[in-house]
């Protein structure tokens, strides 16, 4: 069997809630239990420091991607098991999307929110298959999925967006969607 990976989308700030930390290390702990590899945007702050170490304590293997113009604002991670820079935005998601096998999102702000939409939208419109799993971790995204069946109900899409969507509360509800895409 060939080694899963998992695409975190996540914040380069902690958020003000503790449980958003934890669960971010609860799931680089997951990942690297579990013998997948983390994907993530290579940044050493916030949730996105705080998957990446949890993950290689527990001896996982990281593969980070990030923008030159990100390296000293989101401290660019290069001790990672690879670690690749992108000239920008787009391509850096392009890397993430195309080196995973299933794509998580953890609380974060504008840049998780686009990275989400596009992986959702290329979903839609039928480009892939990989499951994508919000963590609403303490009702984070509790709004976002409100928008979502926002849109379906007023005639924008189809119910079959909001299925591409798992909506999970905690890593052992993530690591069971994950285990059954993968099985």
């Amino acid at each position: 069997m060939t080694e899963r990976s998992i695409c975190v989308f996540c914040g380069s700030r902690a958020g003000q809630d503790p449980a958003y930390q934890a669960t971010a290390q609860g799931l680089g702990e997951l990942i690297a239990a579990r013998g997948w590899r983390l994907v993530y945007g290579a940044g050493d702050i916030g949730l996105m420091g705080a998957v990446a170490n949890a993950c290689q304590t527990a001896g996982g293997a990281t593969f980070g991607v990030i923008p030159t113009h990100l390296l000293e604002m989101e401290v660019g991670k290069t001790d990672l098991s690879r670690f690749v820079v992108t000239e920008n935005m787009h391509e850096r998601k392009k890397v993430m999307f195309m080196n995973c096998d299933a794509i998580v999102v953890l609380p974060g702000g504008a840049g998780s929110l686009d990275e989400f939409f596009e992986v959702l939208t290329w979903r839609q419109l039928g480009l892939h298959d990989k499951p994508i799993i919000v963590m609403n971790t303490n009702g984070f995204w509790t709004p976002l999925v409100a928008l979502l069946d926002h849109v379906i109900a007023q005639g924008f899409a189809e119910q079959t967006l909001r299925d591409f969507v798992h909506v999970v509360d905690d890593v052992p509800d993530a690591e069971a969607v994950l285990a059954a895409a993968f099985d």
